[in-house]
């Protein structure tokens, strides 16, 4: 059974929304006019979610092919086999080790498609946020930048990073799913942590001389702040919009901005 799935995944793989089968998942894919050499855009589903979804949004996706990204919404595993799918962030020693599968989707879309996978951002909403920032924190190397939406850390928060990102988290003022301060779930079980805590964890990460923003800046609905005097090859910022727990209009063209001027 579990090779007719694998084989059914293969068979028209990035055709007619057909997923990519891969050791350990899936992954869905958009390819732009010429994927020879593309940069690339992973982008993580939130709880619950399904990367066939994701690949689905026009809003976000369009944007990004349009600039000749490569576009690719890997599967999260389900929960207890059968429960919501979602990611394996806090790892506790079991599940799915989710560092090693977004790194071998990324890959494999190489080996495939010829996309160019030292020129990929991870992203993704919500829970997926919450995977990007506990990926880009224990083995920052793996991907160019990190782009989290919606999602941060969970507390206890992480007592340091391990070393230097470029990371551009995107967050609504009025979202009460992943609230900027944080909130309790299942009685008291789990807590989200503090997004603002998240960002003082990244400026020790990246070496930033001060706590205080170095250049604030308005991009249509986004209000911005950005850290620059930190460690070589480091880039970090922060966009707050008046909205709530979304993928907000303008954040796709905005991001690709943010990361072709620090990424050259």
């Amino acid at each position: 059974m579990g090779l007719l799935l694998a084989a059914t995944a293969q068979a028209g793989c990035a055709e007619d929304d057909a997923p990519c089968g891969i050791d350990g998942g899936a992954y869905h894919i958009r390819l732009p006019d010429d994927p020879a050499g593309a940069p690339v855009v992973i982008f993580l589903h939130g709880y619950g979610g399904r990367g066939a979804a994701t690949i689905g949004n026009a809003q976000m996706v369009e944007p990004l092919l349009s600039r000749g990204y490569a576009v690719m919404a890997p599967e999260g595993l389900r929960r207890g086999g059968d429960g919501p799918q979602s990611w394996n962030f806090l790892q506790n020693g079991s599940g799915r080790d989710e560092t090693a599968f977004l790194s071998g989707v990324a890959a494999d879309a190489a080996r495939r498609f010829g996309v160019d996978d030292s020129r990929v951002i991870l992203s993704g909403f919500s829970a997926g946020g919450f995977m990007v920032n506990y990926l880009a924190c224990a083995a920052p190397e793996t991907f160019a930048a990190y782009a989290p939406v919606s999602g941060g850390f969970w507390r206890p928060h992480p007592a340091n990073c391990a070393g230097p990102v470029r990371l551009f988290h995107t967050h609504g003022w009025t979202d009460t799913t992943v609230p900027l301060e944080g909130r309790m779930l299942g009685e008291g079980a789990w807590q989200q942590g503090d997004i603002f805590a998240g960002l003082e964890i990244w400026r020790q990460a990246n070496g930033c001389i001060d706590e205080k923003p170095t250049g604030f800046a308005t991009t249509g609905q986004f209000m911005r702040r950005r850290w620059s005097d930190c460690a070589p090859q480091s880039a970090l910022e922060f966009a707050l919009f008046p909205g709530g727990h979304v993928v907000p209009e303008g954040w796709a063209d905005m991001m690709l901005d943010w990361f072709e001027e620090v990424a050259g």
